[in-house]
C-alpha cells in the first residue's frame, strides 16, 4: 500500500504554489503499516499573515464578492466536475492518509464532497440575497452579504467532506477562505487545491496550509479573520472559541457526539443489524455521528445483542485499500493506543466484552483495533460517556421507554442519534423527545440538503443545505424614504 511517497515542497497561497516562509515539513504516515506516504510543508505563522493578507486583498477589493451569484457558482460547478473526473485518486489519497476503507472513501468521502458543492448550488441558485419589504413606517431592502474571510480548520477523519462543507457555502457566498487541513491529511488538501486552481477561482480567494494546532490557533487569533468554520474534539472547538471571542470573531463548531440508538420493543431484528452495522462501524467507528450507544429492551436484550454480535463479528478487516475490507486502521497508532487504553477501561468498568477488544493478528505493524463491542454497559461507564473515535460500541439494556429516553439525554454531546422501531409515528414521537442536531427513524441517515449540528457540547451553529449557506452570510436591512 505505501510504495509510493507523494512529496510536495509549495505551498498554495492565494492561488498560487510558493515557498513556505520555513523548512518544517510534516510527513504522512499510512496508518495500515507505519511507512511514510507523503511530505507537505508546514505551514508557519509567516504563511498564515501571507495568505491572511491574500483573502483580505481579495474579499476587499477583488472580483470575487462582485461577482453575480450564477457566475461564482459556474466556478464551483467546475470544481465539482473537476473533483469527480479525479475522483478515484481523491478517495484513494484519503484512504491512504487515514484508513478509511476505499469503498467508504469513494462513496462519502469524495462523492459526499461533490455533493455538498451541488447541493450549495442548487440552494445558492434560489436564495434571496436582497429581499424588498415594507417595513412598520418605510420600505426595507433586506440584503445578505458575505461575511468576509473565513478560516476553515478540517479534520482528519472525513477531510475532503468536512472542509466541502464549508467551502461550499463560502464561496457561494462570496466570501474568501484560508483551509487549514489536518497534519494527518494534508494530501488530499492538495489535490483541491490544484482542482480550485484549474476550476477559475480568482486570485486570492483561496489558500490551503497544512499546519500543527500552534498555527491553527494563530490563524483562528488572527485580526483579519472574520468567521472560523470548525470541526474537531470538543476541547479544541472550546478554545477555537475563546481565541475567536477576543476578536468577536464569528464562529461554527461541529464538535464531537456519543450518540444513542433507542431500540423499541416491536423493532424488526433485520432492521436493528442494519442500523447499527450502517451508523455505529462506519468510516472504522471514525465518524463523530456515529450510534455508539444502543439501547435494548431487557426483554429482547439476549437476542438482539447476539444477533449484533454476530453481525459484528463477521465484518472483514484489512488492507482499507482492498475493496472487500469493511473496517480498516485507525488514522495513526495514538489513536490505536486511545481506543485500546478505553477497551481496557471497559472491562474494568465491568462491561461485558462480547466482541473483538484487540488488535487483529497479522495487522501489528498498523494502527488497527478490532472491531469490539461491549454488552450490559451502564450509562455510567466511561465507555458510554466519553467519546472514543474509533469501532468501540456499546449495549445499553433497559426497562421502559421513558427509562431509554433518559438514557440516552443524559449526556454531555448531541449530535446524532436513531430509534428503531415498527411504528414510524411513534418514532418520530421519540425523535422529538431526544436533544440531538440529528435523527433518523429506522436506519442512519444524513442529509446533506437538512441543516447539521448539534446540541450541547456537540457544538454551536449548523452547515449544510441553506443553514449551511447563512452560517456565511451577514444581514444588512436598508430602510428608504417613505413613499
Amino acid at each position: 500500500m505505501s510504495g509510493e511517497i507523494t512529496e510536495r515542497t509549495e505551498l498554495f497561497i492565494g492561488g498560487r504554489w510558493e515557498q513556505p516562509a520555513g523548512t518544517d515539513v510534516i510527513e504522512v504516515v499510512s496508518p495500515h503499516d507505519g511507512q511514510v506516504i507523503g511530505r507537505v510543508p508546514h505551514a508557519s505563522t509567516e504563511d498564515v499573515d501571507r495568505a491572511v493578507a491574500a483573502a483580505r486583498e481579495a474579499f476587499d477589493n477583488g472580483p470575487w464578492p462582485r461577482m453575480t451569484v450564477q457566475q461564482r457558482l459556474e466556478v464551483i460547478g467546475r470544481i465539482a466536475k473537476l473533483m469527480g473526473e479525479r475522483a478515484q485518486e481523491f478517495a484513494r489519497t484519503i484512504t491512504r492518509q487515514n484508513g478509511s476503507p476505499i469503498s467508504w472513501s469513494v462513496t462519502n468521502q469524495v462523492m459526499g464532497a461533490i455533493g455538498h458543492f451541488a447541493v450549495t448550488a442548487q440552494v445558492a441558485a434560489a436564495f434571496p440575497f436582497q429581499e424588498e419589504r415594507q417595513g412598520m413606517r418605510t420600505p426595507l431592502v433586506v440584503r445578505h452579504e458575505p461575511v468576509g474571510v473565513v478560516a476553515a480548520i478540517v479534520p482528519w477523519n472525513v477531510p475532503q467532506f468536512t472542509s466541502a462543507s464549508k467551502l461550499a457555502p463560502a464561496l457561494a457566498a462570496g466570501c474568501t477562505v484560508v483551509l487549514k487541513p489536518s497534519p494527518e491529511t494534508p494530501l488530499d488538501a492538495c489535490l483541491f487545491a490544484e482542482v480550485a486552481a484549474e476550476a477559475g477561482l480568482p486570485e486570492g480567494v483561496l489558500s490551503v496550509l497544512p499546519a500543527d494546532r500552534e498555527v491553527s490557533e494563530y490563524l483562528v487569533s488572527h485580526p483579519g479573520i472574520d468567521k472560523v468554520a470548525f470541526t474537531g474534539s470538543v476541547g479544541a472547538g472550546k478554545r477555537v472559541m475563546e481565541v475567536a471571542a477576543r476578536n468577536l470573531t464569528r464562529v461554527t463548531l461541529e464538535l464531537g457526539g456519543k450518540s444513542a440508538a433507542i431500540v423499541l420493543p416491536d423493532a424488526s431484528a433485520n432492521d436493528v443489524v442494519r442500523t447499527v452495522m450502517t451508523g455505529s462501524y462506519l468510516n472504522n467507528g471514525q465518524a463523530c455521528v456515529a450510534l455508539t450507544r444502543v439501547l435494548l429492551p431487557r426483554d429482547r436484550y439476549e437476542e438482539l445483542a447476539g444477533l449484533i454480535a454476530e453481525a459484528v463479528s463477521s465484518l472483514k478487516v484489512g488492507d482499507p485499500l482492498d475493496p472487500e475490507t469493511q473496517v480498516g486502521p485507525l488514522v495513526s497508532k495514538r489513536q490505536q493506543a486511545r481506543n485500546l487504553d478505553y477497551i481496557r477501561i471497559g472491562r474494568e468498568e465491568g462491561a461485558e466484552l462480547l466482541v473483538g477488544g484487540g488488535v487483529p493478528e497479522g495487522l501489528e505493524a498498523g494502527a488497527y483495533v478490532e472491531p469490539t463491542l461491549f454488552g450490559r454497559v451502564t450509562n455510567d461507564m466511561r465507555i458510554a460517556r466519553e467519546e472514543i473515535f474509533g469501532p468501540v460500541i456499546c449495549l445499553l439494556p433497559y426497562d421502559s421507554e421513558d427509562e431509554a429516553v433518559a438514557i440516552a439525554n443524559d449526556s454531555d454531546f448531541g449530535l446524532s442519534g436513531a430509534v428503531v422501531t415498527g411504528d414510524v409515528d411513534h418514532g418520530l414521537a421519540i425523535a422529538q423527545r431526544i436533544r440531538t442536531g440529528t435523527f433518523t427513524v429506522n436506519g442512519f441517515a444524513i442529509d446533506l440538503t437538512a441543516p447539521f449540528g448539534g446540541y450541547k457540547n456537540s457544538g454551536i451553529g449548523r452547515e449544510f443545505g441553506a443553514a449551511g449557506l447563512t452560517a456565511y452570510l451577514e444581514q444588512k436591512a436598508i430602510a428608504l424614504p417613505a413613499v
